[in-house]
């Protein structure tokens, strides 16, 4: 017979406040049964993101996109308890950093977890497993977002520099040697000049794009992590972004009049309103030589990750409301098991 774990799993779309249960019968991972590259891991800590609610609460969409009974969670860290035969990168006992693919049943916010040989890094030993898990998802995203566009003193504008992407954004870029320029509110420009950001716009007091259109275009990268602000952003980039330069979309929370200038931008041609610049969408991907160099950087003190608050894993719903109050000023971390 199967062993079980305990989990956070919601049985069908709706709020997770009315949804999300903690179960002790979810089926444990069979070490027996590891694919080659596969690691069965002890989940240690959890980090929250505003996408495991909003995917459960988007209704017939949260149906298309993942298998129900769901469990939550993309981000974790843990100790490895099992290996796949063959395996000569990792051991048995090794800390690790993780992220499951979105879309399986299964997630982090239990007590045992397996992944896949691109979804998970070795940890040096001594590394906080609260920071490790806070990493997963918004570095890799930041790193996705910047490195292939850049090299060293390349200028590079991130939108939106104080959430998730944005501090390991403004981190990242300075590791790869670019100049930043960052925006956020008032509140948090003291945390990222702290992270390294060399010129903060703030977007209480400041006309973003007036004050990037002022630089002319000197900018080799701009990373929008907000898509609803400032308006029509992507259409004023040529005043500023490099002709050979790349827009690249992540995400935050466009609205339909952002989605239909991006669009207008694209399709168009210039002489009737085109926008003659490199838009790139962006989705996040599981590399597994993309978390190694994350792991290597937090490991040294390149960068860090910015822990906002701590839960236990009995108050799962209470770190779920605590980010949706959506001023948390780094990342929402759930302890699922006590180190050994």
């Amino acid at each position: 017979m199967a062993e079980n774990m305990k989990a956070w799993q919601q049985a069908t779309p709706g709020p997770i406040e009315e949804k999300l249960n903690l179960v002790d019968n979810v089926p444990r991972p069979n070490a027996a049964a590891l694919k080659k590259g596969e690691v069965l891991v002890r989940v240690i800590s959890a980090c929250v993101n505003p996408a495991d609610y909003k995917v459960m609460e988007a209704g017939l969409l949260a149906r298309a996109i993942v298998k129900f009974p769901k469990v939550l969670g993309m981000d974790l860290s843990g100790t490895v308890i099992a290996v796949a035969e063959g395996s000569t990168d990792v051991k048995v006992g090794d800390n690790v950093l993780g992220r499951v693919d979105p879309v399986k049943s299964y997630g982090s916010l239990s007590q045992y977890v397996l992944l896949q040989r691109d979804g998970y890094a070795v940890l040096s030993k001594g590394v906080d497993l609260d920071r490790a898990a806070g990493l997963p998802t918004t570095g890799l995203t930041a790193y996705q977002c910047i490195k292939p566009y850049v090299k060293a003193g390349d200028r590079v504008f991130i939108n939106g520099g104080s959430g998730g992407t944005g501090t390991f954004g403004i981190q990242i870029a300075k590791a790869l040697g670019c100049h930043v320029t960052t925006s956020c509110s008032t509140a948090k420009v003291f945390l990222v000049k702290k992270l390294g950001a060399d010129t903060v716009l703030d977007y209480h007091k400041d006309d973003i794009v007036a004050t990037l259109q002022a630089e002319g275009p000197v900018y080799d990268l701009v990373v929008d992590n907000v898509g609803n602000s400032p308006k029509v952003f992507f259409s004023t980039t040529p005043m500023f972004l490099r002709p050979e330069g790349h827009f690249i979309g992540v995400g935050g929370s466009p609205s339909l009049s952002t989605a239909k200038n991006i669009a207008k931008g694209l399709l168009l041609p210039v002489a009737l309103g085109g926008t003659p610049r490199k838009f790139v969408s962006y989705l996040t991907k599981n590399v597994h030589e993309d978390f190694e160099q994350l792991a290597m950087w937090l490991a040294d003190g390149t960068i860090t990750t910015i822990v906002e608050s701590t839960f236990e894993f009995e108050q799962v719903i209470e770190a779920y409301q605590h980010l949706k109050v959506g001023s948390s000023a780094g990342k929402v971390i759930v302890h699922v098991s006590l180190e050994m």
